[in-house]
């Protein structure tokens, strides 16, 4: 069986990604991961297996999902160790959350129902039908690229009534759980792997996870927390000192606050500038203390004014400069950025499977080969993961994107597979030179 041959340091990952896994089927991971980098169009697990010249033994990779579904933890928590013996480690751990759906086709795909669609686009489509994940990853800034996220791990959304799609018998790995649940787990799930590291975690989060079970769970795990704030959110003032009379202190205050009539009072507001974004701007904000019933004590409070109104943020760490938070919220976008990249690069959603445990799999598999390809371009030059001489209308100094990072890799392989078999020292230079232009278009 023929297959792309990688760079040796990422054949080492994936075998230690591999480990969890039986020992009879541990090699299956390194030929797929190889197929995925290289299929193309439709991404089906159709089109990996023929990418990686798997298709005489077809079946045995597609049972092979299953077990990787099964192993998802495990080897996303290999993963996870992997990221923090190779990766700088800034003062604090960042981790972005958040939710994306996958479209799928058919009445028979195991846990798959009707959602929300966050994107409805110019048909307006309200709703879809598919899976809904949870997904953690991890905020890292790169050194020249600026802030990336490296996705690890993600649940599966199930509604109550969508659960009779299951089969019987793998109904009770499925139980029903909010996604504030599910985010839960993948915090806790976090802290268990990387609480040895030392360093403080902080997890950023859009507003609609600012909910008392989710933010529970996170301060009992002893991380902090930097979300969106509720515009009618009922806060209060920070209590007076206690005395010495008798009684558990005060955890509020006896004043209610309007985030409303603090932003519309002229006063307090101040300018300051911050590199958000990768690049310097000015924001105009207000914060203060104040104490939340959701959190269940103190929390910091930052109102930013924006052309259109304002917006308020809080951080349950009261001790949390400005910047800090400010910066925390503009980094949640690289999740963002990832779940473009996972479906429009790696084509997540497109393979189409049915068994429940194969769905987990070939998304997982999907944020996996993310990480090892950003994992892998973290210390290349500028000029190896990007060539875009054929474009002149590009802006040649612009960072590359996730998809020059994976046909640089692409290419990698490829020079590994020729040197390998020793064909380009056979060739003349024309002939070398015109494989160099075959190996462009197909990357």
């Amino acid at each position: 069986m023929a297959t792309w041959k990688l760079p040796p340091q990422v054949s080492t990952w994936i075998s230690r990604l591999s480990q969890p896994l039986h020992g009879r089927l541990a090699w299956r991971l390194l030929p797929l991961l190889s197929g995925m980098l290289f299929a193309q169009g439709r991404r089906t697990v159709a089109s990996w297996l023929r990418a990686g010249g798997l298709g005489q033994d077809y079946k045995p990779f597609y049972r092979f999902l299953g077990s990787v579904g099964r192993r998802s933890e495990s080897i996303a928590s290999t993963l996870l160790r992997l990221l923090a013996g190779l990766l700088p480690l800034p003062e604090r751990l960042l981790f972005a959350i958040d939710d994306t759906p996958t479209k799928r086709a058919g009445p028979l795909v195991e846990g798959a129902g009707i959602h929300h669609n966050p994107t409805p686009g110019p048909a307006d489509q309200k709703f879809l039908y598919g899976h809904i994940w949870v997904t953690i990853a991890w905020v890292v800034q790169h050194p020249r690229w600026g802030v990336i996220a490296l996705p690890v791990r993600a649940l599966l959304y199930i509604r109550a009534r969508d659960r009779d799609k299951i089969a019987p018998w793998n109904r009770k790995h499925f139980p029903f759980r909010t996604k504030l649940e599910l985010a839960a787990e993948l915090v806790a799930w976090v802290c268990q792997w990387l609480r040895f590291l030392g360093k403080p975690i902080w997890v950023v989060a859009d507003g609609a996870y600012a909910k008392r079970p989710f933010v529970k769970a996170v301060m009992q795990a002893g991380v902090v927390l930097v979300s969106r704030l509720r515009r009618d959110a009922a806060l209060w003032s920070v209590p007076a000192p206690a005395g010495r009379g008798r009684g558990r202190p005060r955890k509020y205050g006896t004043q209610a606050i309007s985030l409303a009539k603090r932003a519309a009072h002229a006063g307090a507001w101040q300018r300051g500038t911050f590199v958000l974004y990768g690049k310097q701007v000015t924001k105009t904000f207000k914060t203060f203390l104040a104490t939340y019933a959701v959190v269940g004590g103190l929390i910091r409070v930052v109102l930013v004014r924006q052309e259109d109104g304002w917006v308020a943020y809080f951080c349950t760490d009261a001790a949390a400069s400005v910047e800090q938070i400010l910066r925390a919220v503009a980094d949640r976008a690289a999740i963002e950025q990832d779940f473009h990249d996972l479906k429009e690069v790696h084509g997540a959603g497109q393979q189409q499977v049915r068994h429940i445990f194969a769905n987990v799999a070939v998304y997982h598999l999907n944020l996996w080969l993310h990480s090892l390809i950003e994992l892998w371009a973290w210390e290349k030059p500028a000029k190896e993961l990007r060539d875009r001489s054929d474009s002149p209308w590009d802006d040649p100094e612009r960072r590359p994107s996730h998809a020059d990072r994976r046909n640089a890799l692409r290419r990698s392989c490829i020079r590994e597979t020729f040197s390998a078999t020793g064909a380009l020292t056979v060739l003349s230079r024309k002939s070398r030179a015109l494989v160099g232009r075959v190996v462009k278009l197909l990357t």
